[in-house]
């Protein structure tokens, strides 16, 4: 079992930053993969970035160059740096770990971009 808490989340303008965090009650190292998903209002969850156990990253288009995903093993913490924010990233931010075959999420931060 694993839980996860998400935190970091808020208002934000457009071009603003924020950081999202997510700690694991487990070990990081144990986990195979852990990711960020984002659901909108009236849109289906999409991933958003993940992490693998190498530390291979990868992202949607719409976030490359703009948001990172790190992790910090010695907190047990995965991370989401968020740069320009656009009204488009607002979203409900779910983390995700996918561990010995089971998935895990957090209960999800909210991101509104707005002026």
């Amino acid at each position: 079992q694993v839980q996860l808490v998400e935190s970091g989340g808020g208002l934000v303008q457009p071009g603003g930053s924020l950081r999202l965090s997510c700690a694991a009650s487990i070990s990081i190292f144990s986990i195979n993969i852990m990711a960020w998903h984002r659901q909108a209002p009236g849109k289906e969850r999409e991933l958003v970035a993940f992490i693998g156990s190498g530390s291979v990253t990868n992202y949607i288009d719409s976030v490359k160059g703009r948001f990172t995903i790190s992790r910090d093993s010695a907190k047990n913490t995965v991370y989401l740096q968020m740069n320009s924010l656009k009204p488009d990233d607002t979203a409900v931010y779910y983390c995700n770990a996918i561990h010995q075959g089971n998935n895990y999420w957090g209960q999800g931060t909210q991101v509104t971009v707005s002026s």
